[in-house]
């Protein structure tokens, strides 16, 4: 169901975006005019599609990542520089989620709002849960391939 929901909101939000700033370009275009909001809301979902693109890659295990320790290492050692990879990933996407939390906390304290009366915490809200959906996935990977299983494709 959560894979559903991240697929139909990546669609969804990509759909929107394409359309608004069609409409924007037509607006000027046509009208010589534009919504005043309507880019930043595009700057806005640009934001939740590459977070949200982030953490389907991660659900995946397609996340791009730099390997050359474990293709210099023998076959037998794969899985344990995988899993060791996976969970200093885990760390760090934690790390990260912990502090966008602290940010998007202290926005939310300020209570900016970031177009036609949306607070900005609310458009920033995907960057600590996408580090957290994000560190939670490695850190499923890690231990699967350091219990010496096969690693789950889709944690």
């Amino acid at each position: 169901m959560i894979r559903r929901l991240e697929d139909a909101l990546l669609v969804g939000l990509l759909l929107a975006m394409i359309v608004t700033a069609t409409f924007q370009i037509v607006l000027r275009n046509l009208l010589g005019v534009s919504i005043v909001w309507g880019d930043i809301m595009v700057r806005v979902m640009v934001l939740w599609i590459g977070l949200l693109g982030a953490m389907i890659a991660a659900r995946k295990g397609e996340h791009i990542r730099i390997d050359l320790l474990g293709r210099l290492m023998p076959g037998r050692f794969q899985t344990f520089v995988d899993g060791a990879v996976q969970l200093a990933t885990a760390l760090l996407c934690a790390a990260a989620a912990v502090s966008a939390f602290r940010f998007v906390r202290s926005e939310a304290v300020f209570g900016q709002t970031a177009f036609a009366r949306v607070p900005a915490w609310a458009c920033e809200a995907i960057i600590p849960t996408a580090f957290f959906v994000i560190a939670i996935r490695y850190l499923a990977l890690s231990i699967q391939n350091l219990r010496g299983g096969t690693p789950a494709k889709h944690p």
